[in-house]
């Protein structure tokens, strides 16, 4: 009976785990690390990701990317100006320093609704889960394993377990919403 529920459970955590993921490459006033890892720079005909090749450490209201193989410093700086980061790197000749001024009111509110969306998609992939499990029980149901009131029980319980990953997504959202409107 339970393996609906651990099944939609384990299904849902993934969902948030990919969302909060996703979450972490989106630009704030703030610089993180993790806007690198997306970005590939041409190393020795590999796409390689920045964090690979290069320390990433924030300093102030910066990233600082320090390679460990000063010949690729030119490589990884094509790529950050090739990224849909918005950023133009300052080559010092040892290191790249990407400067991140603080956004906009403007910018800030596009991307709390870019947050917006993104939460909203993760909460429809938690009930397009939900909605699975319980065609899965219903399906038991109908060709006699599963007794009518263990149904309705399991049902209920794959409801309240919904509630509660949405409520998670919730929870994201407002981490990153005031972690963008923060000055």
């Amino acid at each position: 009976m339970d393996k609906h529920l651990s099944e939609a459970k384990s299904k849902m955590e993934k969902s948030v785990e990919s969302i909060a993921n996703e979450l972490k490459h989106i630009r704030t006033g703030r610089p993180s690390p993790a806007l690198l890892e997306e970005i590939t720079a041409d190393y020795y005909n590999t796409p390689t990701p920045i964090p690979q090749i290069a320390s990433v450490s924030v300093a102030e209201r910066s990233l600082v990317v320090k390679p460990w193989d000063k010949s690729v410093l030119k490589v990884i700086e094509k790529a950050i100006l090739a990224s849909q980061l918005g950023l133009t790197p300052i080559n010092d000749g040892t290191s790249i320093r990407l400067n991140f001024p603080p956004p906009t009111g403007e910018q800030r509110k596009k991307l709390v609704k870019m947050v917006h969306d993104i939460i909203e998609a993760g909460k429809v992939s938690i009930r397009n889960i939900r909605r699975d499990a319980i065609k899965d029980v219903k399906e038991e149901q109908k060709d006699g394993d599963l007794p009518e009131d263990d149904a309705h029980r399991l049902e209920d319980k794959i409801q309240e377990l919904t509630d509660e990953y949405v409520g998670k997504m919730d929870e994201l959202f407002k981490e990153k919403e005031t972690e963008i409107m923060e000055v």
